[in-house]
């Protein structure tokens, strides 16, 4: 089903009906929504019991998105990045609600959230990444490409871990008036498969068909905050021990020019 376009108010989303994770409220077209009564007690839950990632392949990207994208902007106090967070995207309406894989948001606060709520926050996300599986590669097509259009979700981004289900495994979408576009390969014909996200301003690489994020001003690949931390402390060691080895050598050469001295005398 074709969503209407972004300016639409939120109280006209045509109707979807609930898929796995995704709950679009549901009205007859044409017809508007109700909404409850400022004053009425609305909760918005944090978790609804189901697993994080179908499996381990499934999440470890999922902790991969998330965290080497928070590493690379954790200066950058107007980025927040997370994933699998419940985003309610109608006041008043606790089953208008999407929870994607992982997610960037430019310029509101980058402080840790339980929720996000488009209408307190004032933006919606810019970047999506879907990692899909047997389970979600209908309703990440479907059901939730339409929505993230409806919000105004500038890119789009699916990614198959196992190459089952998407040829090429990864598939990047821009925004255009209304409707999604593909995002096109820089050089087609060349051996590195990558796409170019203008909003992270990052390439997107698939090495051995793992999703790697690369910056491409350094030309490094972005590493997460444990990956990070163990390169740091791996440098460390390496330049202890080479420290290490300066010291025993002056000190031997030392040791020998004291040698040569004394039976010089």
């Amino acid at each position: 089903m074709q969503c209407s376009g972004i300016h639409l108010p939120l109280t006209k989303l045509p109707r979807f009906r609930k898929i796995g994770g995704i709950h679009l409220i549901a009205t007859p077209t044409g017809t508007t929504m109700s909404t409850p009564h400022p004053s009425d007690v609305v909760h918005y839950p944090e978790e609804d019991g189901e697993p994080m990632a179908e499996g381990d392949i499934q999440r470890d990207y999922l902790i991969y998105t998330v965290e080497s994208l928070r590493e690379h902007f954790r200066q950058r106090r107007d980025v927040y990045i997370s994933g699998n967070l419940f985003i309610y995207y109608e006041e008043g309406n606790p089953k208008a609600v999407v929870a994607p894989d992982c997610f960037v948001v430019i310029g509101v606060a980058n402080h840790n959230r339980g929720i996000y709520k488009l209408w307190e926050e004032g933006r919606p996300p810019d970047f999506v990444l879907e990692v899909t599986s047997k389970s979600t590669r209908s309703e990440d097509q479907g059901p939730k490409r339409g929505l993230y259009a409806h919000l105004g979700v500038t890119e789009y981004w699916q990614y198959d871990p196992t190459g089952s289900y998407l040829y090429p495994p990864l598939h990047g979408f821009r925004l255009e008036g209304t409707n999604y576009i593909p995002i096109e390969r820089p050089h087609p014909f060349g051996a590195d498969f990558y796409l170019q996200s203008s909003v992270l301003n990052l390439e997107i690489h698939l090495r051995d068909g793992e999703l790697r994020f690369r910056n491409p001003k350094t030309g490094d690949f972005l590493l997460t905050h444990s990956e990070t931390e163990a390169a740091r402390q791996k440098a460390e060691q390496q330049a202890r021990a080479e420290a290490e080895r300066r010291q025993a050598a002056e000190a031997r050469i030392a040791e020998l020019e004291a040698k040569l001295h004394a039976l010089g005398d």
